[in-house]
């Protein structure tokens, strides 16, 4: 390991200025390339301890063989060589960004005689004016055709154009009235270029003067009897008006914004771009960005502004990000070159722009999970995943069944787990369990008594019955036992099937017995399936503790392991060093995915006990301790008496004011 760092160089050899520094392996391959304010300070990071390291930035400073920097002047100038870089690269190490398809596009092609609209997924023409994207391409189609009616120019391809220039026909779109008919002489190219100009002007504002000034003529038409004319500016302004539907009003209509929602975890972060223009939803744009290395926020956002803008793509005035990066201002002067005026990044914090970015942000929340689900719901994915895990593992057989348990409490009150199951690497959400945990130490505590409990029902294969899962069977029939004799002493004092002699009696008990032998057989049934690998969410305590609960049921056959969530690695019992799964593996995003689940599952499980949990609801009131709490519950006698309770009667109890009675009363409504 320490010869895998023998390239670090002497802290004085590097520069202190701003810069742009890469990693390559021992081909010349660039790894990863960075920026830095201070390229001594940076770079001093990647060669710490490399204990001390993130597991990524270990695994690529391990990989790498050599280390080069190049000083700039100023932080803007590091931003410009580090996008240039990774551009032209492509470094593994670097956040990937996976857009899943190119996203259309309505240009006009302004350099051209006859200027013409059409449809692209490329922004590379000269001269061409360009608006969206557009989430799907019927969405541009529709948005052409409604256009055509108020603004009837040219759509017909190069060679149509070209033979009617030749012929002097007109093409079809003139021939039926979408089109003016330039190639024909119908119009000049200067008249062409005049409705051009008034379809970019108002798809760039979406203004609408321009409807009023059709509605205008359309009256003053009608009233000099002109119908036709009238009919025609009435079907251009309510097609216009078609189009202003069509794209939600969310802000101003000066505002001209980009707003970027990210949702991230460990392996990859979901992007969600709103284009705001006139204070419209002009287009709705989303990607994946899968993280090599573990990137902060502000540096992701680092990478977005150089994947998306570019000077055939310049930025809007304002964007708005879930957070500013550290280097902002840098930032906004790359951008501002780039768009050739002022560009400033924002975090909006309250307001409009803060609501939208909200809604940005649940979209990309969305999107991370239908990313993650997809990919481990896809058959052949699943399949692979599946072979990853048995093979890290060093499983006999691959985890057709696989269970996961988490611990959830609040301030250790109301302290749940849950066990989530997967087979073949689905869920089966009929086979979920809840627990509940009475009292428990801490989370190791409560993992070894949950899995104790869920052993005990588990079927012994031949010869391994031991004595705790013993216990625990003949603890369960005794339970079943104790409320057969419950429910017949119930019916006796009843005396609905008492008869002569304690027949009916003696009958009922026989049935009773034998329905409660039933139940707790098909109690057992539920829980006997075995599963091939038992996961639990945490590091090596959390694991310890399992291994000890599977030891001392005597059951035998199951894997055990756990997930670290801080670095997603995966500890098995007994093991100083953990099992790293490749990033972006499908075997780690279906692990990562069970234990999610299991997560959700217990915090929501969790979450109803503490609403039934009158206790910690009133414990959520300010200046209410545990001694007014337990004052409360002993002058009313019963939740449902303290809640029946006015004002007035809770006000009556000792050492409470008015105030706090109001409180009290209103939060037990809401």
């Amino acid at each position: 390991m320490a010869d895998a760092l023998s390239y670090r160089p002497k802290t004085g050899e590097i520069p202190t200025d701003p810069g742009v520094y890469r990693f390559r392996d021992d081909t010349g391959r660039v790894l990863y390339v960075g920026k830095a304010k201070n390229l001594r300070a940076r770079l001093s990071n990647y060669f710490a301890p490399l204990t001390s390291l993130h597991e990524r930035t270990r695994r690529m400073v391990t990989t790498a063989r050599s280390v080069e920097w190049t000083v700039v002047g100023t932080e803007v100038e590091a931003l410009q060589l580090e996008w240039t870089w990774i551009n032209e690269f492509d470094p593994p190490f670097n956040v990937q960004f996976k857009d899943d398809k190119s996203y259309p596009y309505l240009a006009v092609t302004l350099a051209e005689e006859a200027p013409r609209v059409l449809v692209t997924r490329t922004t590379g023409m000269k001269g061409a004016r360009y608006f969206g994207p557009y989430p799907k391409v019927w969405a541009v189609y529709e948005t052409i055709d409604l256009m055509l009616k108020a603004f009837p120019i040219r759509t017909c391809n190069p060679a149509n154009y070209k033979r009617a220039m030749t012929s002097g026909k007109p093409c079809f779109a003139s021939q039926i009235g979408r089109c003016f008919g330039p190639c024909s002489q119908k119009v000049t190219f200067d008249e062409h270029r005049a409705v051009v100009n008034e379809f970019v002007s108002f798809m760039g504002s979406q203004d609408r003067k321009l409807i009023n000034t059709l509605t205008a003529e359309m009256k003053v038409a009608a009233a000099e009897q002109n119908y036709e004319l009238a009919a025609k500016r009435r079907d251009q302004a309510m097609a216009l008006e078609a189009v202003l539907e069509k794209s939600a009003v969310v802000l101003r209509d000066s505002v001209d914004i980009d707003l970027f929602g990210i949702e991230q975890d460990e392996l990859a972060a979901a992007v969600q771009q709103f284009i705001v223009r006139g204070g419209r939803i002009r287009g709705v744009r989303g990607w994946m960005v899968d993280k090599e290395l573990d990137v902060s926020t502000g540096e992701l956002i680092d990478s977005i502004m150089q994947t998306v803008y570019s000077a055939d793509n310049p930025p809007p005035r304002e964007i708005v990000v879930p957070e500013l990066p550290d280097d902002a201002e840098a930032l906004d002067a790359w951008l501002a070159q780039m768009a050739g005026r002022k560009v400033k990044l924002v975090a909006a914090q309250r307001g409009e722009k803060a609501a939208l970015l909200a809604t940005a942000t649940q979209n990309a929340k969305q999107s991370l999970l239908l990313y993650k689900s997809r990919r481990s719901s896809d058959f052949v994915a699943r399949s692979k995943a599946l072979e990853d895990i048995q093979e890290a593992l060093e499983m006999p057989d691959a985890p057709l069944r696989m269970e996961c348990y988490d611990v959830s409490h609040l301030g250790g009150t109301n302290i749940v787990a849950s066990m989530v199951v997967f087979e073949d690497g689905l869920p089966r959400k009929d086979e979920y369990r809840r627990f509940n945990i009475p009292e428990s130490t801490d989370d190791t505590d409560s993992l070894y008594r949950v899995l104790t409990r869920r052993l005990a029902y588990l079927k012994p294969e031949e010869g391994e019955l031991g004595a705790a899962q013993t216990d625990a069977a003949a603890q369960t029939d005794a339970v079943a036992r104790d409320g057969a004799q419950m429910r017949i002493t119930e019916i006796n004092r009843d005396g609905s099937a008492a008869g002569e002699g304690g027949v009916e009696t003696a009958a009922t008990e026989a049935e009773v017995a034998a329905q409660v032998d039933d139940d707790a057989a098909k109690r057992r049934k539920k829980f006997s399936y075995r599963p091939n690998l038992l996961i639990v969410d945490g590091g090596q305590p959390q694991v310890a503790a399992a291994a000890r609960a599977l030891a001392e049921s005597g059951v035998t056959g199951i894997v055990l392991c756990g997930i670290a969530k801080r670095l997603e690695e995966i500890w098995l019992p007994d093991s100083d060093y953990p099992v790293i799964l490749p990033r972006n593996s499908d075997a780690l995003f279906l692990i990562q995915r069970i234990r999610d689940e299991a997560h959700r599952f217990a915090i929501t499980h969790q979450r109803t006990r503490r609403k039934r949990d009158i206790s910690s609801i009133l414990g959520e009131i300010p200046g209410l301790g545990p001694a007014r709490v337990k004052l409360l519950l002993r002058h009313f006698g019963s939740v449902a008496r303290l809640r029946e309770a006015s004002v007035e009667q809770i006000g009556d109890v000792h050492g409470l004011g008015d105030v706090l009675a109001a409180t009290i009363y209103q939060h037990l409504r809401a």
